[in-house]
């Protein structure tokens, strides 16, 4: 039996109309993505209009946009995938993508997703300025540059690490990288994702999310925080989604989970990793695993790994449904 777990990207996935090609062509698509813009009241229609634009008013990579946008599309795509008659056994994020993959398993109804999120994206953008660089080393390899400003902000894997900060103490980081050879990239943000740059904005959102009154997931999760399998009493605590721009992404002990002994996947079947997001960057990610390298489980992209217009993202679309298909 094939077994399906989706996985949500979050900050630095995003791109300039990603998914946009699927809007108005894929009914389940269309109403989930109207659905959110529906919810964020009176900023529905802008944050909308930059996404299926070309040249959006707001930079795509602005928190008010990139954050929110990540959002709805993983969301639109997740219900897409159930409109198949797909029936995923588990669910992993990224960053935001967790509240995506959350909002999928009914731990939060989408208006009070969307208002949550709308209201911490409005935090964020108050806070002090600052980013996101990709390195790739070992946590041993960026220790000498770390301080209590510049932190690591994820693990993707064994040597993909996101250090995040503000600006001018991620730069010196960046420069001493560089020096002792590491290859690095900036990740496409604005604000310093999963650091204490943002404890002050975090916290300032705890009410919201306390409103939003999240309950137990329908679907089994793995957290991207922790790197376990959420559990009831995370997932209906406020603190734990508050946290959530102040702590780091532990994506790979997460993936570890979910392909290990103790996952939600049964052993023995077919195990298929969806990415339900652009970019690819999960699914990438995902390939070195070993269980993936083994042939134990396979990983499938449900939108192009680079931007490449509406017929890209149907082509993307149809490759996806039709290995799933095929997998039965």
């Amino acid at each position: 039996m094939t077994e399906v777990a989706l996985l949500f990207p979050g900050q630095g996935s995003q791109h300039v109309r990603m998914a946009a090609g699927l809007y108005g062509q894929d009914e389940a698509f269309t109403d989930a993505v109207d659905e959110v813009f529906a919810a964020l009241g009176p900023d529905g229609p802008a944050i909308r209009a930059d996404w299926l634009t070309d040249s959006p008013v707001v930079p795509l990579d602005h928190v008010t946009r990139s954050q929110i946008l990540l959002f709805t599309v993983g969301h639109a795509l997740g219900r897409m995938i159930l409109s198949w008659g797909v029936r995923p056994v588990a669910l992993l994020g990224h960053s935001v993508g967790e509240v995506a993959a959350a909002t999928l398993a009914g731990v939060f109804e989408v208006q009070a997703a969307a208002d949550l999120m709308w209201r911490r994206v409005q935090e964020l953008a108050a806070a002090p300025a600052g980013g996101m660089l990709a390195v790739a080393a070992t946590v041993e390899d960026v220790t000498p540059v770390l301080t209590d400003e510049v932190v690591i902000g994820a693990i993707n894997a064994p040597r993909q690490l996101i250090l995040s900060g503000p600006e001018q103490p991620l730069a010196e980081a960046s420069a001493k990288l560089r020096a002792a050879g590491r290859t690095c990239l900036r990740v496409p943000a604005t604000s310093a994702f999963h650091s204490p740059a943002l404890a002050d904005a975090a916290a300032r959102c705890l009410p919201s999310v306390a409103a939003a009154q999240p309950s137990p997931p329908k679907i089994p999760m793995v957290s991207g925080y922790t790197g376990r399998c959420l559990t009831d009493t995370e997932a209906t605590d406020p603190a734990y989604w508050a946290s959530h721009p102040v702590e780091p992404v532990r994506f790979w002990p997460a993936l570890g989970t979910l392909l290990g002994p103790d996952s939600p996947l049964a052993a023995g079947g077919e195990r298929v990793l969806l990415e339900t997001g652009p970019s690819q960057l999960l699914a990438k990610a995902a390939r070195m695993h070993p269980a993936v390298r083994a042939g134990e489980a396979r990983v499938v992209g449900m939108l192009p790994a680079r931007a490449g217009g509406p017929e890209a993202d149907l082509a993307a679309m149809a490759a996806c449904r039709e290995a799933l298909g095929a997998a039965g």
